[in-house]
């Protein structure tokens, strides 16, 4: 997904729900993702080369100054991928795991937009005000 919102510069949604988490670590790339535009060290060396130069006519038709430099190009896929991939979070408010996951990954609120399409439980809401007071507070 990440080539192709960045490298050829495709609108894309990507959803996901917590019952996919099989693995916390799967919340670090999205919150890096939501943060950055980016996971680090997903590619090798010559695949990240490879989606360099499939966003390089984009970025210079863009009027981009690339000077020759990885740097420059990277940023702009990182911009593309930011512009182009959309992250739909899916999440029970109910129990502890909603309120740790938003303390571990303050992208999750930082850089989302929080939409709830059915009304929660008194507790729920009780647990997600206090998550938003620690965020904001400490």
């Amino acid at each position: 997904m990440l080539r192709k919102a960045g490298g050829e510069g495709k609108q894309m949604a990507f959803l996901f729900s917590d019952e996919q988490i099989t693995d916390e670590s799967f919340l670090e790339d999205i919150n890096n993702l939501l943060n950055t535009g980016d996971v680090p060290n997903l590619y090798p060396t010559e695949d990240l080369i490879a989606v360099l130069e499939m966003c390089r006519p984009a970025a210079q038709a863009a009027g981009k100054a690339l000077d020759g430099s990885q740097e420059a190009l990277y940023a702009f896929f990182q911009e593309r991928v930011k512009q182009n991939l959309h992250v739909c979070l899916c999440m029970s408010p109910i129990g502890d795991a909603f309120r740790n996951r938003l303390r571990q990954f303050p992208s999750m609120i930082n850089c989302c937009t929080i939409d709830w399409f059915q009304e929660w439980p008194q507790d729920a809401l009780e647990v997600h005000i206090h998550v938003i007071s620690y965020v904001l507070i400490h």
